[in-house]
């Protein structure tokens, strides 16, 4: 059975054993670190930077580099500093906040980066704009995210159970969650709207493979990243019901195919500042 338990996200101790965060974080990581100019990026805010994948990897690929991790989740950046300790890396900092609210000086930096930041930014536009105020015009701007149309198979299955069962409102708020993401379009204007001029867009994706619906639902990543907002689709008295049906019918579909395969398309933007 799914369990539904509540994970405290604020605790060290979820943090240093949360090491699914980097793997799922580091497919993106590795797309931008192609395509992020490191000969000229001098002071580089990581916006959105958790624990510090990227961070780490940027001080140490470009050792005359600062980096300024940004990010409001205190326990992450705890882990964060850890490992730049460990690695003797004296080039990063860290900031707790978002980056709407960050106090950092306008025109001061020549690079900003974030690997998934932008579908959970509380305000996109906001973020973006901010990010444009504290780079120097002409300055960089490389992002990595999932976008829409990210683990199809398990939302068509969702909206098919959905279906089944009678739940037509809770179908519609399925919906609407799947379209809060980014999609090229959308993250093209996004980013003209907040001052940058996009430059190059990057594809890729992968795939995240399970025996079955049992061992998806058991997973820590799926459990603590993504399935508390998916059970708030449903109300409390249907979830039992709505993830039981979706367990046997991904068990039955990965006996049949060999496994349960859930794609994840991935983006990489680079932008510059316009303004």
């Amino acid at each position: 059975m799914v369990s539904f338990e509540k994970i405290d996200y604020t605790t060290d101790q979820f943090v240093e054993l949360y090491d699914e965060l980097p793997l799922w974080s580091a497919p993106f990581g590795l797309l931008l670190l192609e395509h992020v100019p490191l000969q000229s990026a001098r002071r580089i805010p990581d916006v959105g930077a958790g624990t510090g994948f990227l961070s780490v990897e940027l001080a140490q690929r470009s050792m005359t580099c600062v980096v300024v991790a940004v990010d409001p989740w205190s326990a992450a950046l705890r882990r964060l500093k850890s490992k730049a300790e460990r690695l003797g890396l004296a080039n990063i900092c860290a900031i707790e906040s978002s980056i709407e609210d960050v106090d950092l000086e306008p025109e001061s930096f020549d690079l900003v980066v974030s690997n998934l930041g932008i579908n959970n930014f509380s305000e996109p536009l906001a973020a973006i704009r901010k990010c444009s105020q504290v780079l120097k015009k002409g300055g960089h701007f490389v992002l990595c995210t999932n976008t829409r149309g990210h683990m199809a198979e398990f939302y068509n299955a969702y909206c098919v159970v959905l279906q089944h069962l009678g739940l037509v409102q809770e179908r519609m708020s399925l919906e609407r969650h799947i379209d809060h993401r980014v999609d090229e379009t959308s993250l093209s204007m996004l980013l003209e709207s907040g001052g940058f001029a996009v430059t190059n867009i990057y594809r890729d994706s992968f795939s995240m493979r399970f025996a079955g619906g049992t061992a998806l639902f058991r997973h820590h990543l799926i459990r603590s990243a993504f399935l508390p907002s998916w059970a708030e689709i449903c109300p409390p008295d249907q979830r039992v019901k709505v993830f039981t049906a979706l367990e046997q019918r991904f068990n039955v579909l990965a006996q049949a195919q060999g496994d349960l395969s859930l794609s994840v398309p991935m983006l990489c933007v680079q932008a510059i500042n316009r303004t």
